[in-house]
Order: structure tokens, then sequence, then C-alpha cells
């Protein structure tokens, strides 16, 4: 689809990955008009640097858009903006398609996806989470994991394709949010292995580059070892993906077991040092990304 098929954008959420993505799309294009609940922040202002409207609420933002985005912080953030009271929900046009890019779980997609078809506008949803980190969103290289209708899918693709580089249609809806729970579980994982072998490194009076650049390219290389592990060389902490959120990923995974027992050992480690870390540095925490896991290793 070229950007001049006059199909209009909504973007809802303009943190570290919604304003990257949200650019990405006025870059390419197409007309979007972006919202985001606090008004100064970095992220809004990037949007608009790149060609991206602003709108002063969701039903300014919303109200003549065929395809609404949105990207999000947690379960109830996600069901405030689209499916309850003042939300999109309300101000939508009729049988437009909404695809959340936040990381909820099955089981709120799920709901999500009911209670938006129900609704006196028909409204479609594909659960769409997204992982790259602020890198993939910059570059437009996401992965992008979806569920839902096949046809919603299809419709969505070129728009996706601005935006990422693996986009995966994965079933029905709260299908894309089974995936991405995977993911995170090896996200965490990594991203412990990453600070443990870095500190054994430190131990042995290796530089910590060589970890980085020689075992980046063998078997036990990673994305979060060539990204996340060059960063930590440099000290950098800053979050590409926010150390809070990753917690609130691994929680939904419980919160989605269903009552059955998990069997993740790996992960539930990996879950307890990050809490850990926000534990010992309180506030400062909130600034970091996972990769600050490092610092459990340093004390």
């Amino acid at each position: 689809m070229t950007a001049d098929s006059g199909v209009s954008l909504a973007f809802l959420g303009m943190g570290i990955m919604g304003a990257s993505m949200a650019a990405n799309l006025s870059k390419a294009g197409f007309s979007v008009k972006v919202w985001n609940r606090s008004p100064g922040k970095p992220g809004l202002k990037k949007a608009l640097a790149a060609g991206c409207r602003g709108a002063e609420s969701i039903k300014d933002c919303v109200a003549d858009a065929s395809i609404i985005f949105s990207c999000l912080g947690d379960v109830e953030d996600v069901k405030a903006v689209l499916a309850e009271s003042g939300g999109v929900v309300d101000f939508a046009p009729e049988s437009a398609l909404v695809v959340d890019f936040s990381t909820i779980g099955p089981r709120a997609a799920r709901e999500i996806w009911e209670t938006l078809a129900k609704s006196p506008a028909r409204l479609r949803f594909l659960d769409a989470p997204v992982t790259g980190g602020d890198i993939g969103a910059a570059n437009g290289t996401l992965t992008i994991m979806l569920g839902g209708e096949r046809a919603d899918f299809d419709e969505a693709l070129p728009y996706l394709s601005k935006m990422g580089k693996v986009i995966e249609y994965c079933g029905p809806a709260g299908s894309g949010q089974a995936l991405k729970l995977a993911n995170q579980v090896l996200c965490a994982v990594n991203m412990l292995a990453v600070s443990e072998a870095l500190s054994l490194a430190e131990r042995f009076e290796i530089e910590p580059s060589l970890v980085v650049d020689v075992l980046k390219e063998g078997a036990g290389g990673s994305w979060a070892l060539a990204n996340l592990g060059a960063r930590i060389i440099k000290d950098d902490l800053a979050p590409g993906f926010m150390l809070k959120h990753m917690i609130k990923d691994l929680r939904l995974i419980h919160d989605n077991a269903d009552g059955a027992a998990l069997n993740l050992p790996a992960m539930e480690m990996a879950e307890s040092m990050f809490k850990e870390l926000v534990e010992a540095d309180g506030e400062a925490a909130e600034g970091f990304g996972t990769q600050a896991m490092i610092e459990v290793y340093r004390r």
C-alpha cells in the first residue's frame, strides 16, 4: 500500500518505543496523528518533529482513524485507553482496526478483543507485542508477533512493515502475547547470562570488550550480548527496555498461568535478581534498562 492511499492513522503512547514507531510511519509518508497522556514527554516531541500531528485527547486522535496503533505500559493502562469509558472504544469510527504493541499477556488481549468486538462500533483488534528494544524501534527492525483475525493482519501488514523486519501472524487473539511471554523468558535469562559472563571475565582480568566482540559471533552469542553487553562496557544503563517493564512482563507469566504450576527455574532466578536490583537501588532504578543487572554482580 502506498502512502497516498488516504488512510488516516492514529498512534497512542509516545514512550521510548511508540515515538520511534510513529516517526517511522510518518517518514514513510503516512498521515499519523499522535497522542500521549503526558504532553511534555520527549517522545511526543520526537514524533512531531518527524511529521506526525499532535492530538490533545484520545477522541481527537482516533475520531477519523482507520487504523489505531497503541504502545502503552501495564495491563490497566491498555484497558483504560482502549476498552474503557473515555477510551478508544467510545470514539473510534465503525469497524476501525486497533493494533496494540504493548505486552499485556494473552488473557488481557482476549478480553480487550472481546470488548471491542462487542462495542457499538464493532471494532477489530490485533495484539501485536514487539521485541527489539529502542534500537529496533528506531531502525524499523522490530520483531512483531500478532494475534487476531488473519484478514486484519493482512490489512495492517503494509504499515507494520515500516516498523518491523520480522512480522509474524501467530493465530487467534492472544497468540502474539503468548509468544511474547516466551520471548521475555529468553530476554531475562540471557541478560543474567551476559552479566555473569562479563563478571567472570573481569575476575580473570579479561578485557570486557573481548567478551562482546569475540563471543557474540560464537555459540554463546545473543542479541543481549551484542547490544546490551556493549552498553554495559560503556557503563550505559539508560533504558532501551526499562527494568520495571521486564519485572512487569515476568509477572504476567505467573498471572497467565491459570493456576498451573510452572517449572521455570531460570526465569524465576532472573526475576528474583531483577527485583533485588530494584529494591537495592530504589528510585534510581526507575531510569535503568535491563542491562543494569550487571550491578548485582558488581556488589
